[in-house]
């Protein structure tokens, strides 16, 4: 195979973006391969998973583009603003290559998938199929917010990692001036988890106007309502008339857009697959948080179904080429990976319709049961203060090397005062979660604003609880009215084992995963608040289960 560096195209409005093609040796012609990153297309880590020329090596002809603004490609930077139509074109002139057969596939994880589908939605007619990995869906879903709270773990290090590149750029004639810019924004990056993340903004947050740098996040799609519309996916999957493969992971910033995009084009009518292991954003080896999913779950085995690499190239294969796609066994519909018995399953859909929501109740005495309360059961109170907020412990996140995702002991987190811990009696038998899981809760606060964070876990008979699914919903209050606050804590597929024990924590913070709320409304003063939630026959608080029926025959 050959390698040709940086590659010039020509965008529609002159800007020239530069990539690296990778051309197998033959007489072709080879059906395309485009990835396009805002990274820099020579970084090892992603050179590693995307592995062109192991690509190249299996026939295709691999494009690997640098974005606009981005390392060797001209333009200004602007987080997916120019993908579209940076997309349409590139996919053209991909398509024109010599060597090439006049198809395109797009594959790559994160802001890759989203260039898939920008590119996807602009519809070039010579893309034929995308592979989006660990991808969002609503922006307001997992990357910019979450509940209506920011997802400030992801916002502030992305950002300050992007700005590198912009700050090399800036200062390229000067390099006494790039030094000291460089310094200043490293010292931000390496300082996030004990300063940076605490700074509280007052429209946009204070280190990108230190170093004037491009933002992801809320703030800015507050102040510019249209800007987020560049990258949303949610509601727009039915104009994409392509078949699409989704993979994603349970512990992953963006697992429930990645469930969404599957449902939305299967609903469409689309072709389309899904594949979903016990994964985190980065690593996909089996082994997550304190957990050891077993080396089956990696993506290098699948179950024994073979490397996750493979199968994608085989799938893209037959759309991209299919006189030449060999017969061999493909992916199901929807392969899941179930947590607590560590096994892969092949499933026709998504969600299960065998599915049937269960409640279980927060009781008093910290109990959690199938049985609605007494009428006389009341409410537990806390106190929530913005100075002391609960730290971030594990979850399906994607933040600064300080909070890994993934399950982890919450033993620190359940001992604290304004953390409310309910917690079931020890089950007589598996009960298997796999759907989406929502709570219920009959919440007060004397706060005008407050935030109502649940997530659900599971204890062992060793009595270590370690967590499964979160989520946060930021709430408008009259203070001291009980309201219903429902939480979506996404999806996951997970069996509590026989002796094991359900339990569900309820407090008013995950932090620096998500923004404070100050309780005031302002951004500007913070005050703590006294928190209630109710639990009585009239006053229902609940988490809901998606609990999937042991088959007749009990479990295999």
């Amino acid at each position: 195979m050959t390698i040709e560096h940086d590659v010039p195209a020509t965008m529609r409005d002159g800007v020239v973006l530069r990539a690296d093609v990778y051309r197998p040796t033959g007489d072709g012609p080879w059906p395309v391969l485009l990835a396009r990153l805002p990274y820099g297309k020579n970084l090892p880590l992603l050179a590693g998973l995307m592995d062109p020329v192991g690509k190249a090596r299996r026939g295709f002809l691999v494009v690997v583009q640098d974005t606009r603004g981005r390392y060797a490609s001209d333009g200004e930077w602007e987080p997916w603003t120019f993908e579209m139509d940076d997309g349409y074109d590139t996919v053209r002139w991909a398509a024109a290559l010599p060597g090439s057969n006049g198809s395109v596939g797009m594959f790559g994880p994160s802001y890759l998938g989203n260039t898939q589908w920008m590119a996807a939605l602009a519809k070039p007619p010579e893309l034929k199929a995308i592979s989006p990995m660990v991808t969002w869906s609503e922006p307001d879903d997992g990357l910019f917010a979450r509940g209506g709270a920011q997802e400030l773990g992801i916002t502030v290090p992305w950002s300050l990692m992007q700005g590198v590149d912009t700050l090399l750029r800036r200062h390229a004639d000067d390099p006494m001036a790039r030094g000291q810019a460089l310094m200043a924004l490293v010292g931000d990056t390496d300082a996030v988890a004990g300063s940076t993340y605490w700074e509280l903004p007052t429209g946009r947050h204070p280190v990108f106007e230190r170093h004037g740098i491009p933002e992801l996040g809320f703030e800015r799609s507050r102040r510019e309502p249209g800007w987020s519309d560049s990258c949303r996916v949610a509601g727009r999957q039915a104009e994409v008339d392509l078949p699409s493969l989704h993979s994603g992971g349970w512990y992953d910033i963006f697992c429930q857009g990645t469930l969404d995009n599957y449902a939305a084009m299967r609903a469409a009518g689309r072709p389309a697959k899904l594949v979903m292991g016990p994964w985190s954003h980065t690593g996909q080896m089996g082994y997550l948080g304190d957990v050891n999913f077993g080396l089956a779950a990696s993506t290098e085995l699948l179950g024994f179904r073979g490397r996750f690499a493979d199968l994608e190239l085989g799938w893209l294969r037959q759309w991209l080429a299919p006189d030449e796609a060999p017969a061999q066994p493909g992916l199901p519909p929807v392969l899941l990976f179930v947590m607590g018995i560590n096994q892969w399953r092949e499933e026709q859909e998504w969600p299960l319709a065998r599915a049937v929501d269960t409640d279980l109740f927060l009781r008093t005495g910290d109990r959690l049961a199938f049985e609605a309360p007494d009428a006389g059961e009341g409410a537990d109170a806390f106190t929530y203060d913005p100075a002391d907020p609960v730290p971030t412990t594990g979850g399906a996140l994607l933040m600064s090397n300080e909070f890994p995702a993934g399950p982890f002991d919450q033993a620190e987190v359940e001992a604290r005062p304004d953390v409310l811990v309910y917690t079931s009696d020890p089950l007589d038998e598996d009960l298997e979660v796999t759907g989406r899981i929502r709570a219920h809760l009959t919440a007060a606060t004397d706060a005008p604003t407050t935030d109502w964070v649940v997530r659900l876990c599971d204890v062992g008979p060793d009595g270590v609880s370690r967590n499964i699914a979160d989520g946060i919903v930021r709430a408008v209050a009259t203070p001291g009215e009980f309201t219903e606050q429902v939480v979506d804590l996404w999806s996951t597929s997970y069996v509590f084992g026989a002796g094991h024990r359900i339990r569900v924590q309820v407090t008013s913070s995950n932090f620096p995963r998500w923004d404070r709320n100050l309780n005031t409304g302002d951004g500007l003063r913070s005050q703590a608040a006294h928190q209630e939630i109710a639990h009585d026959r009239t006053r229902l608080s609940r988490i809901v289960l998606p609990v999937i029926p042991a088959p007749a025959e009990g479990r295999a």
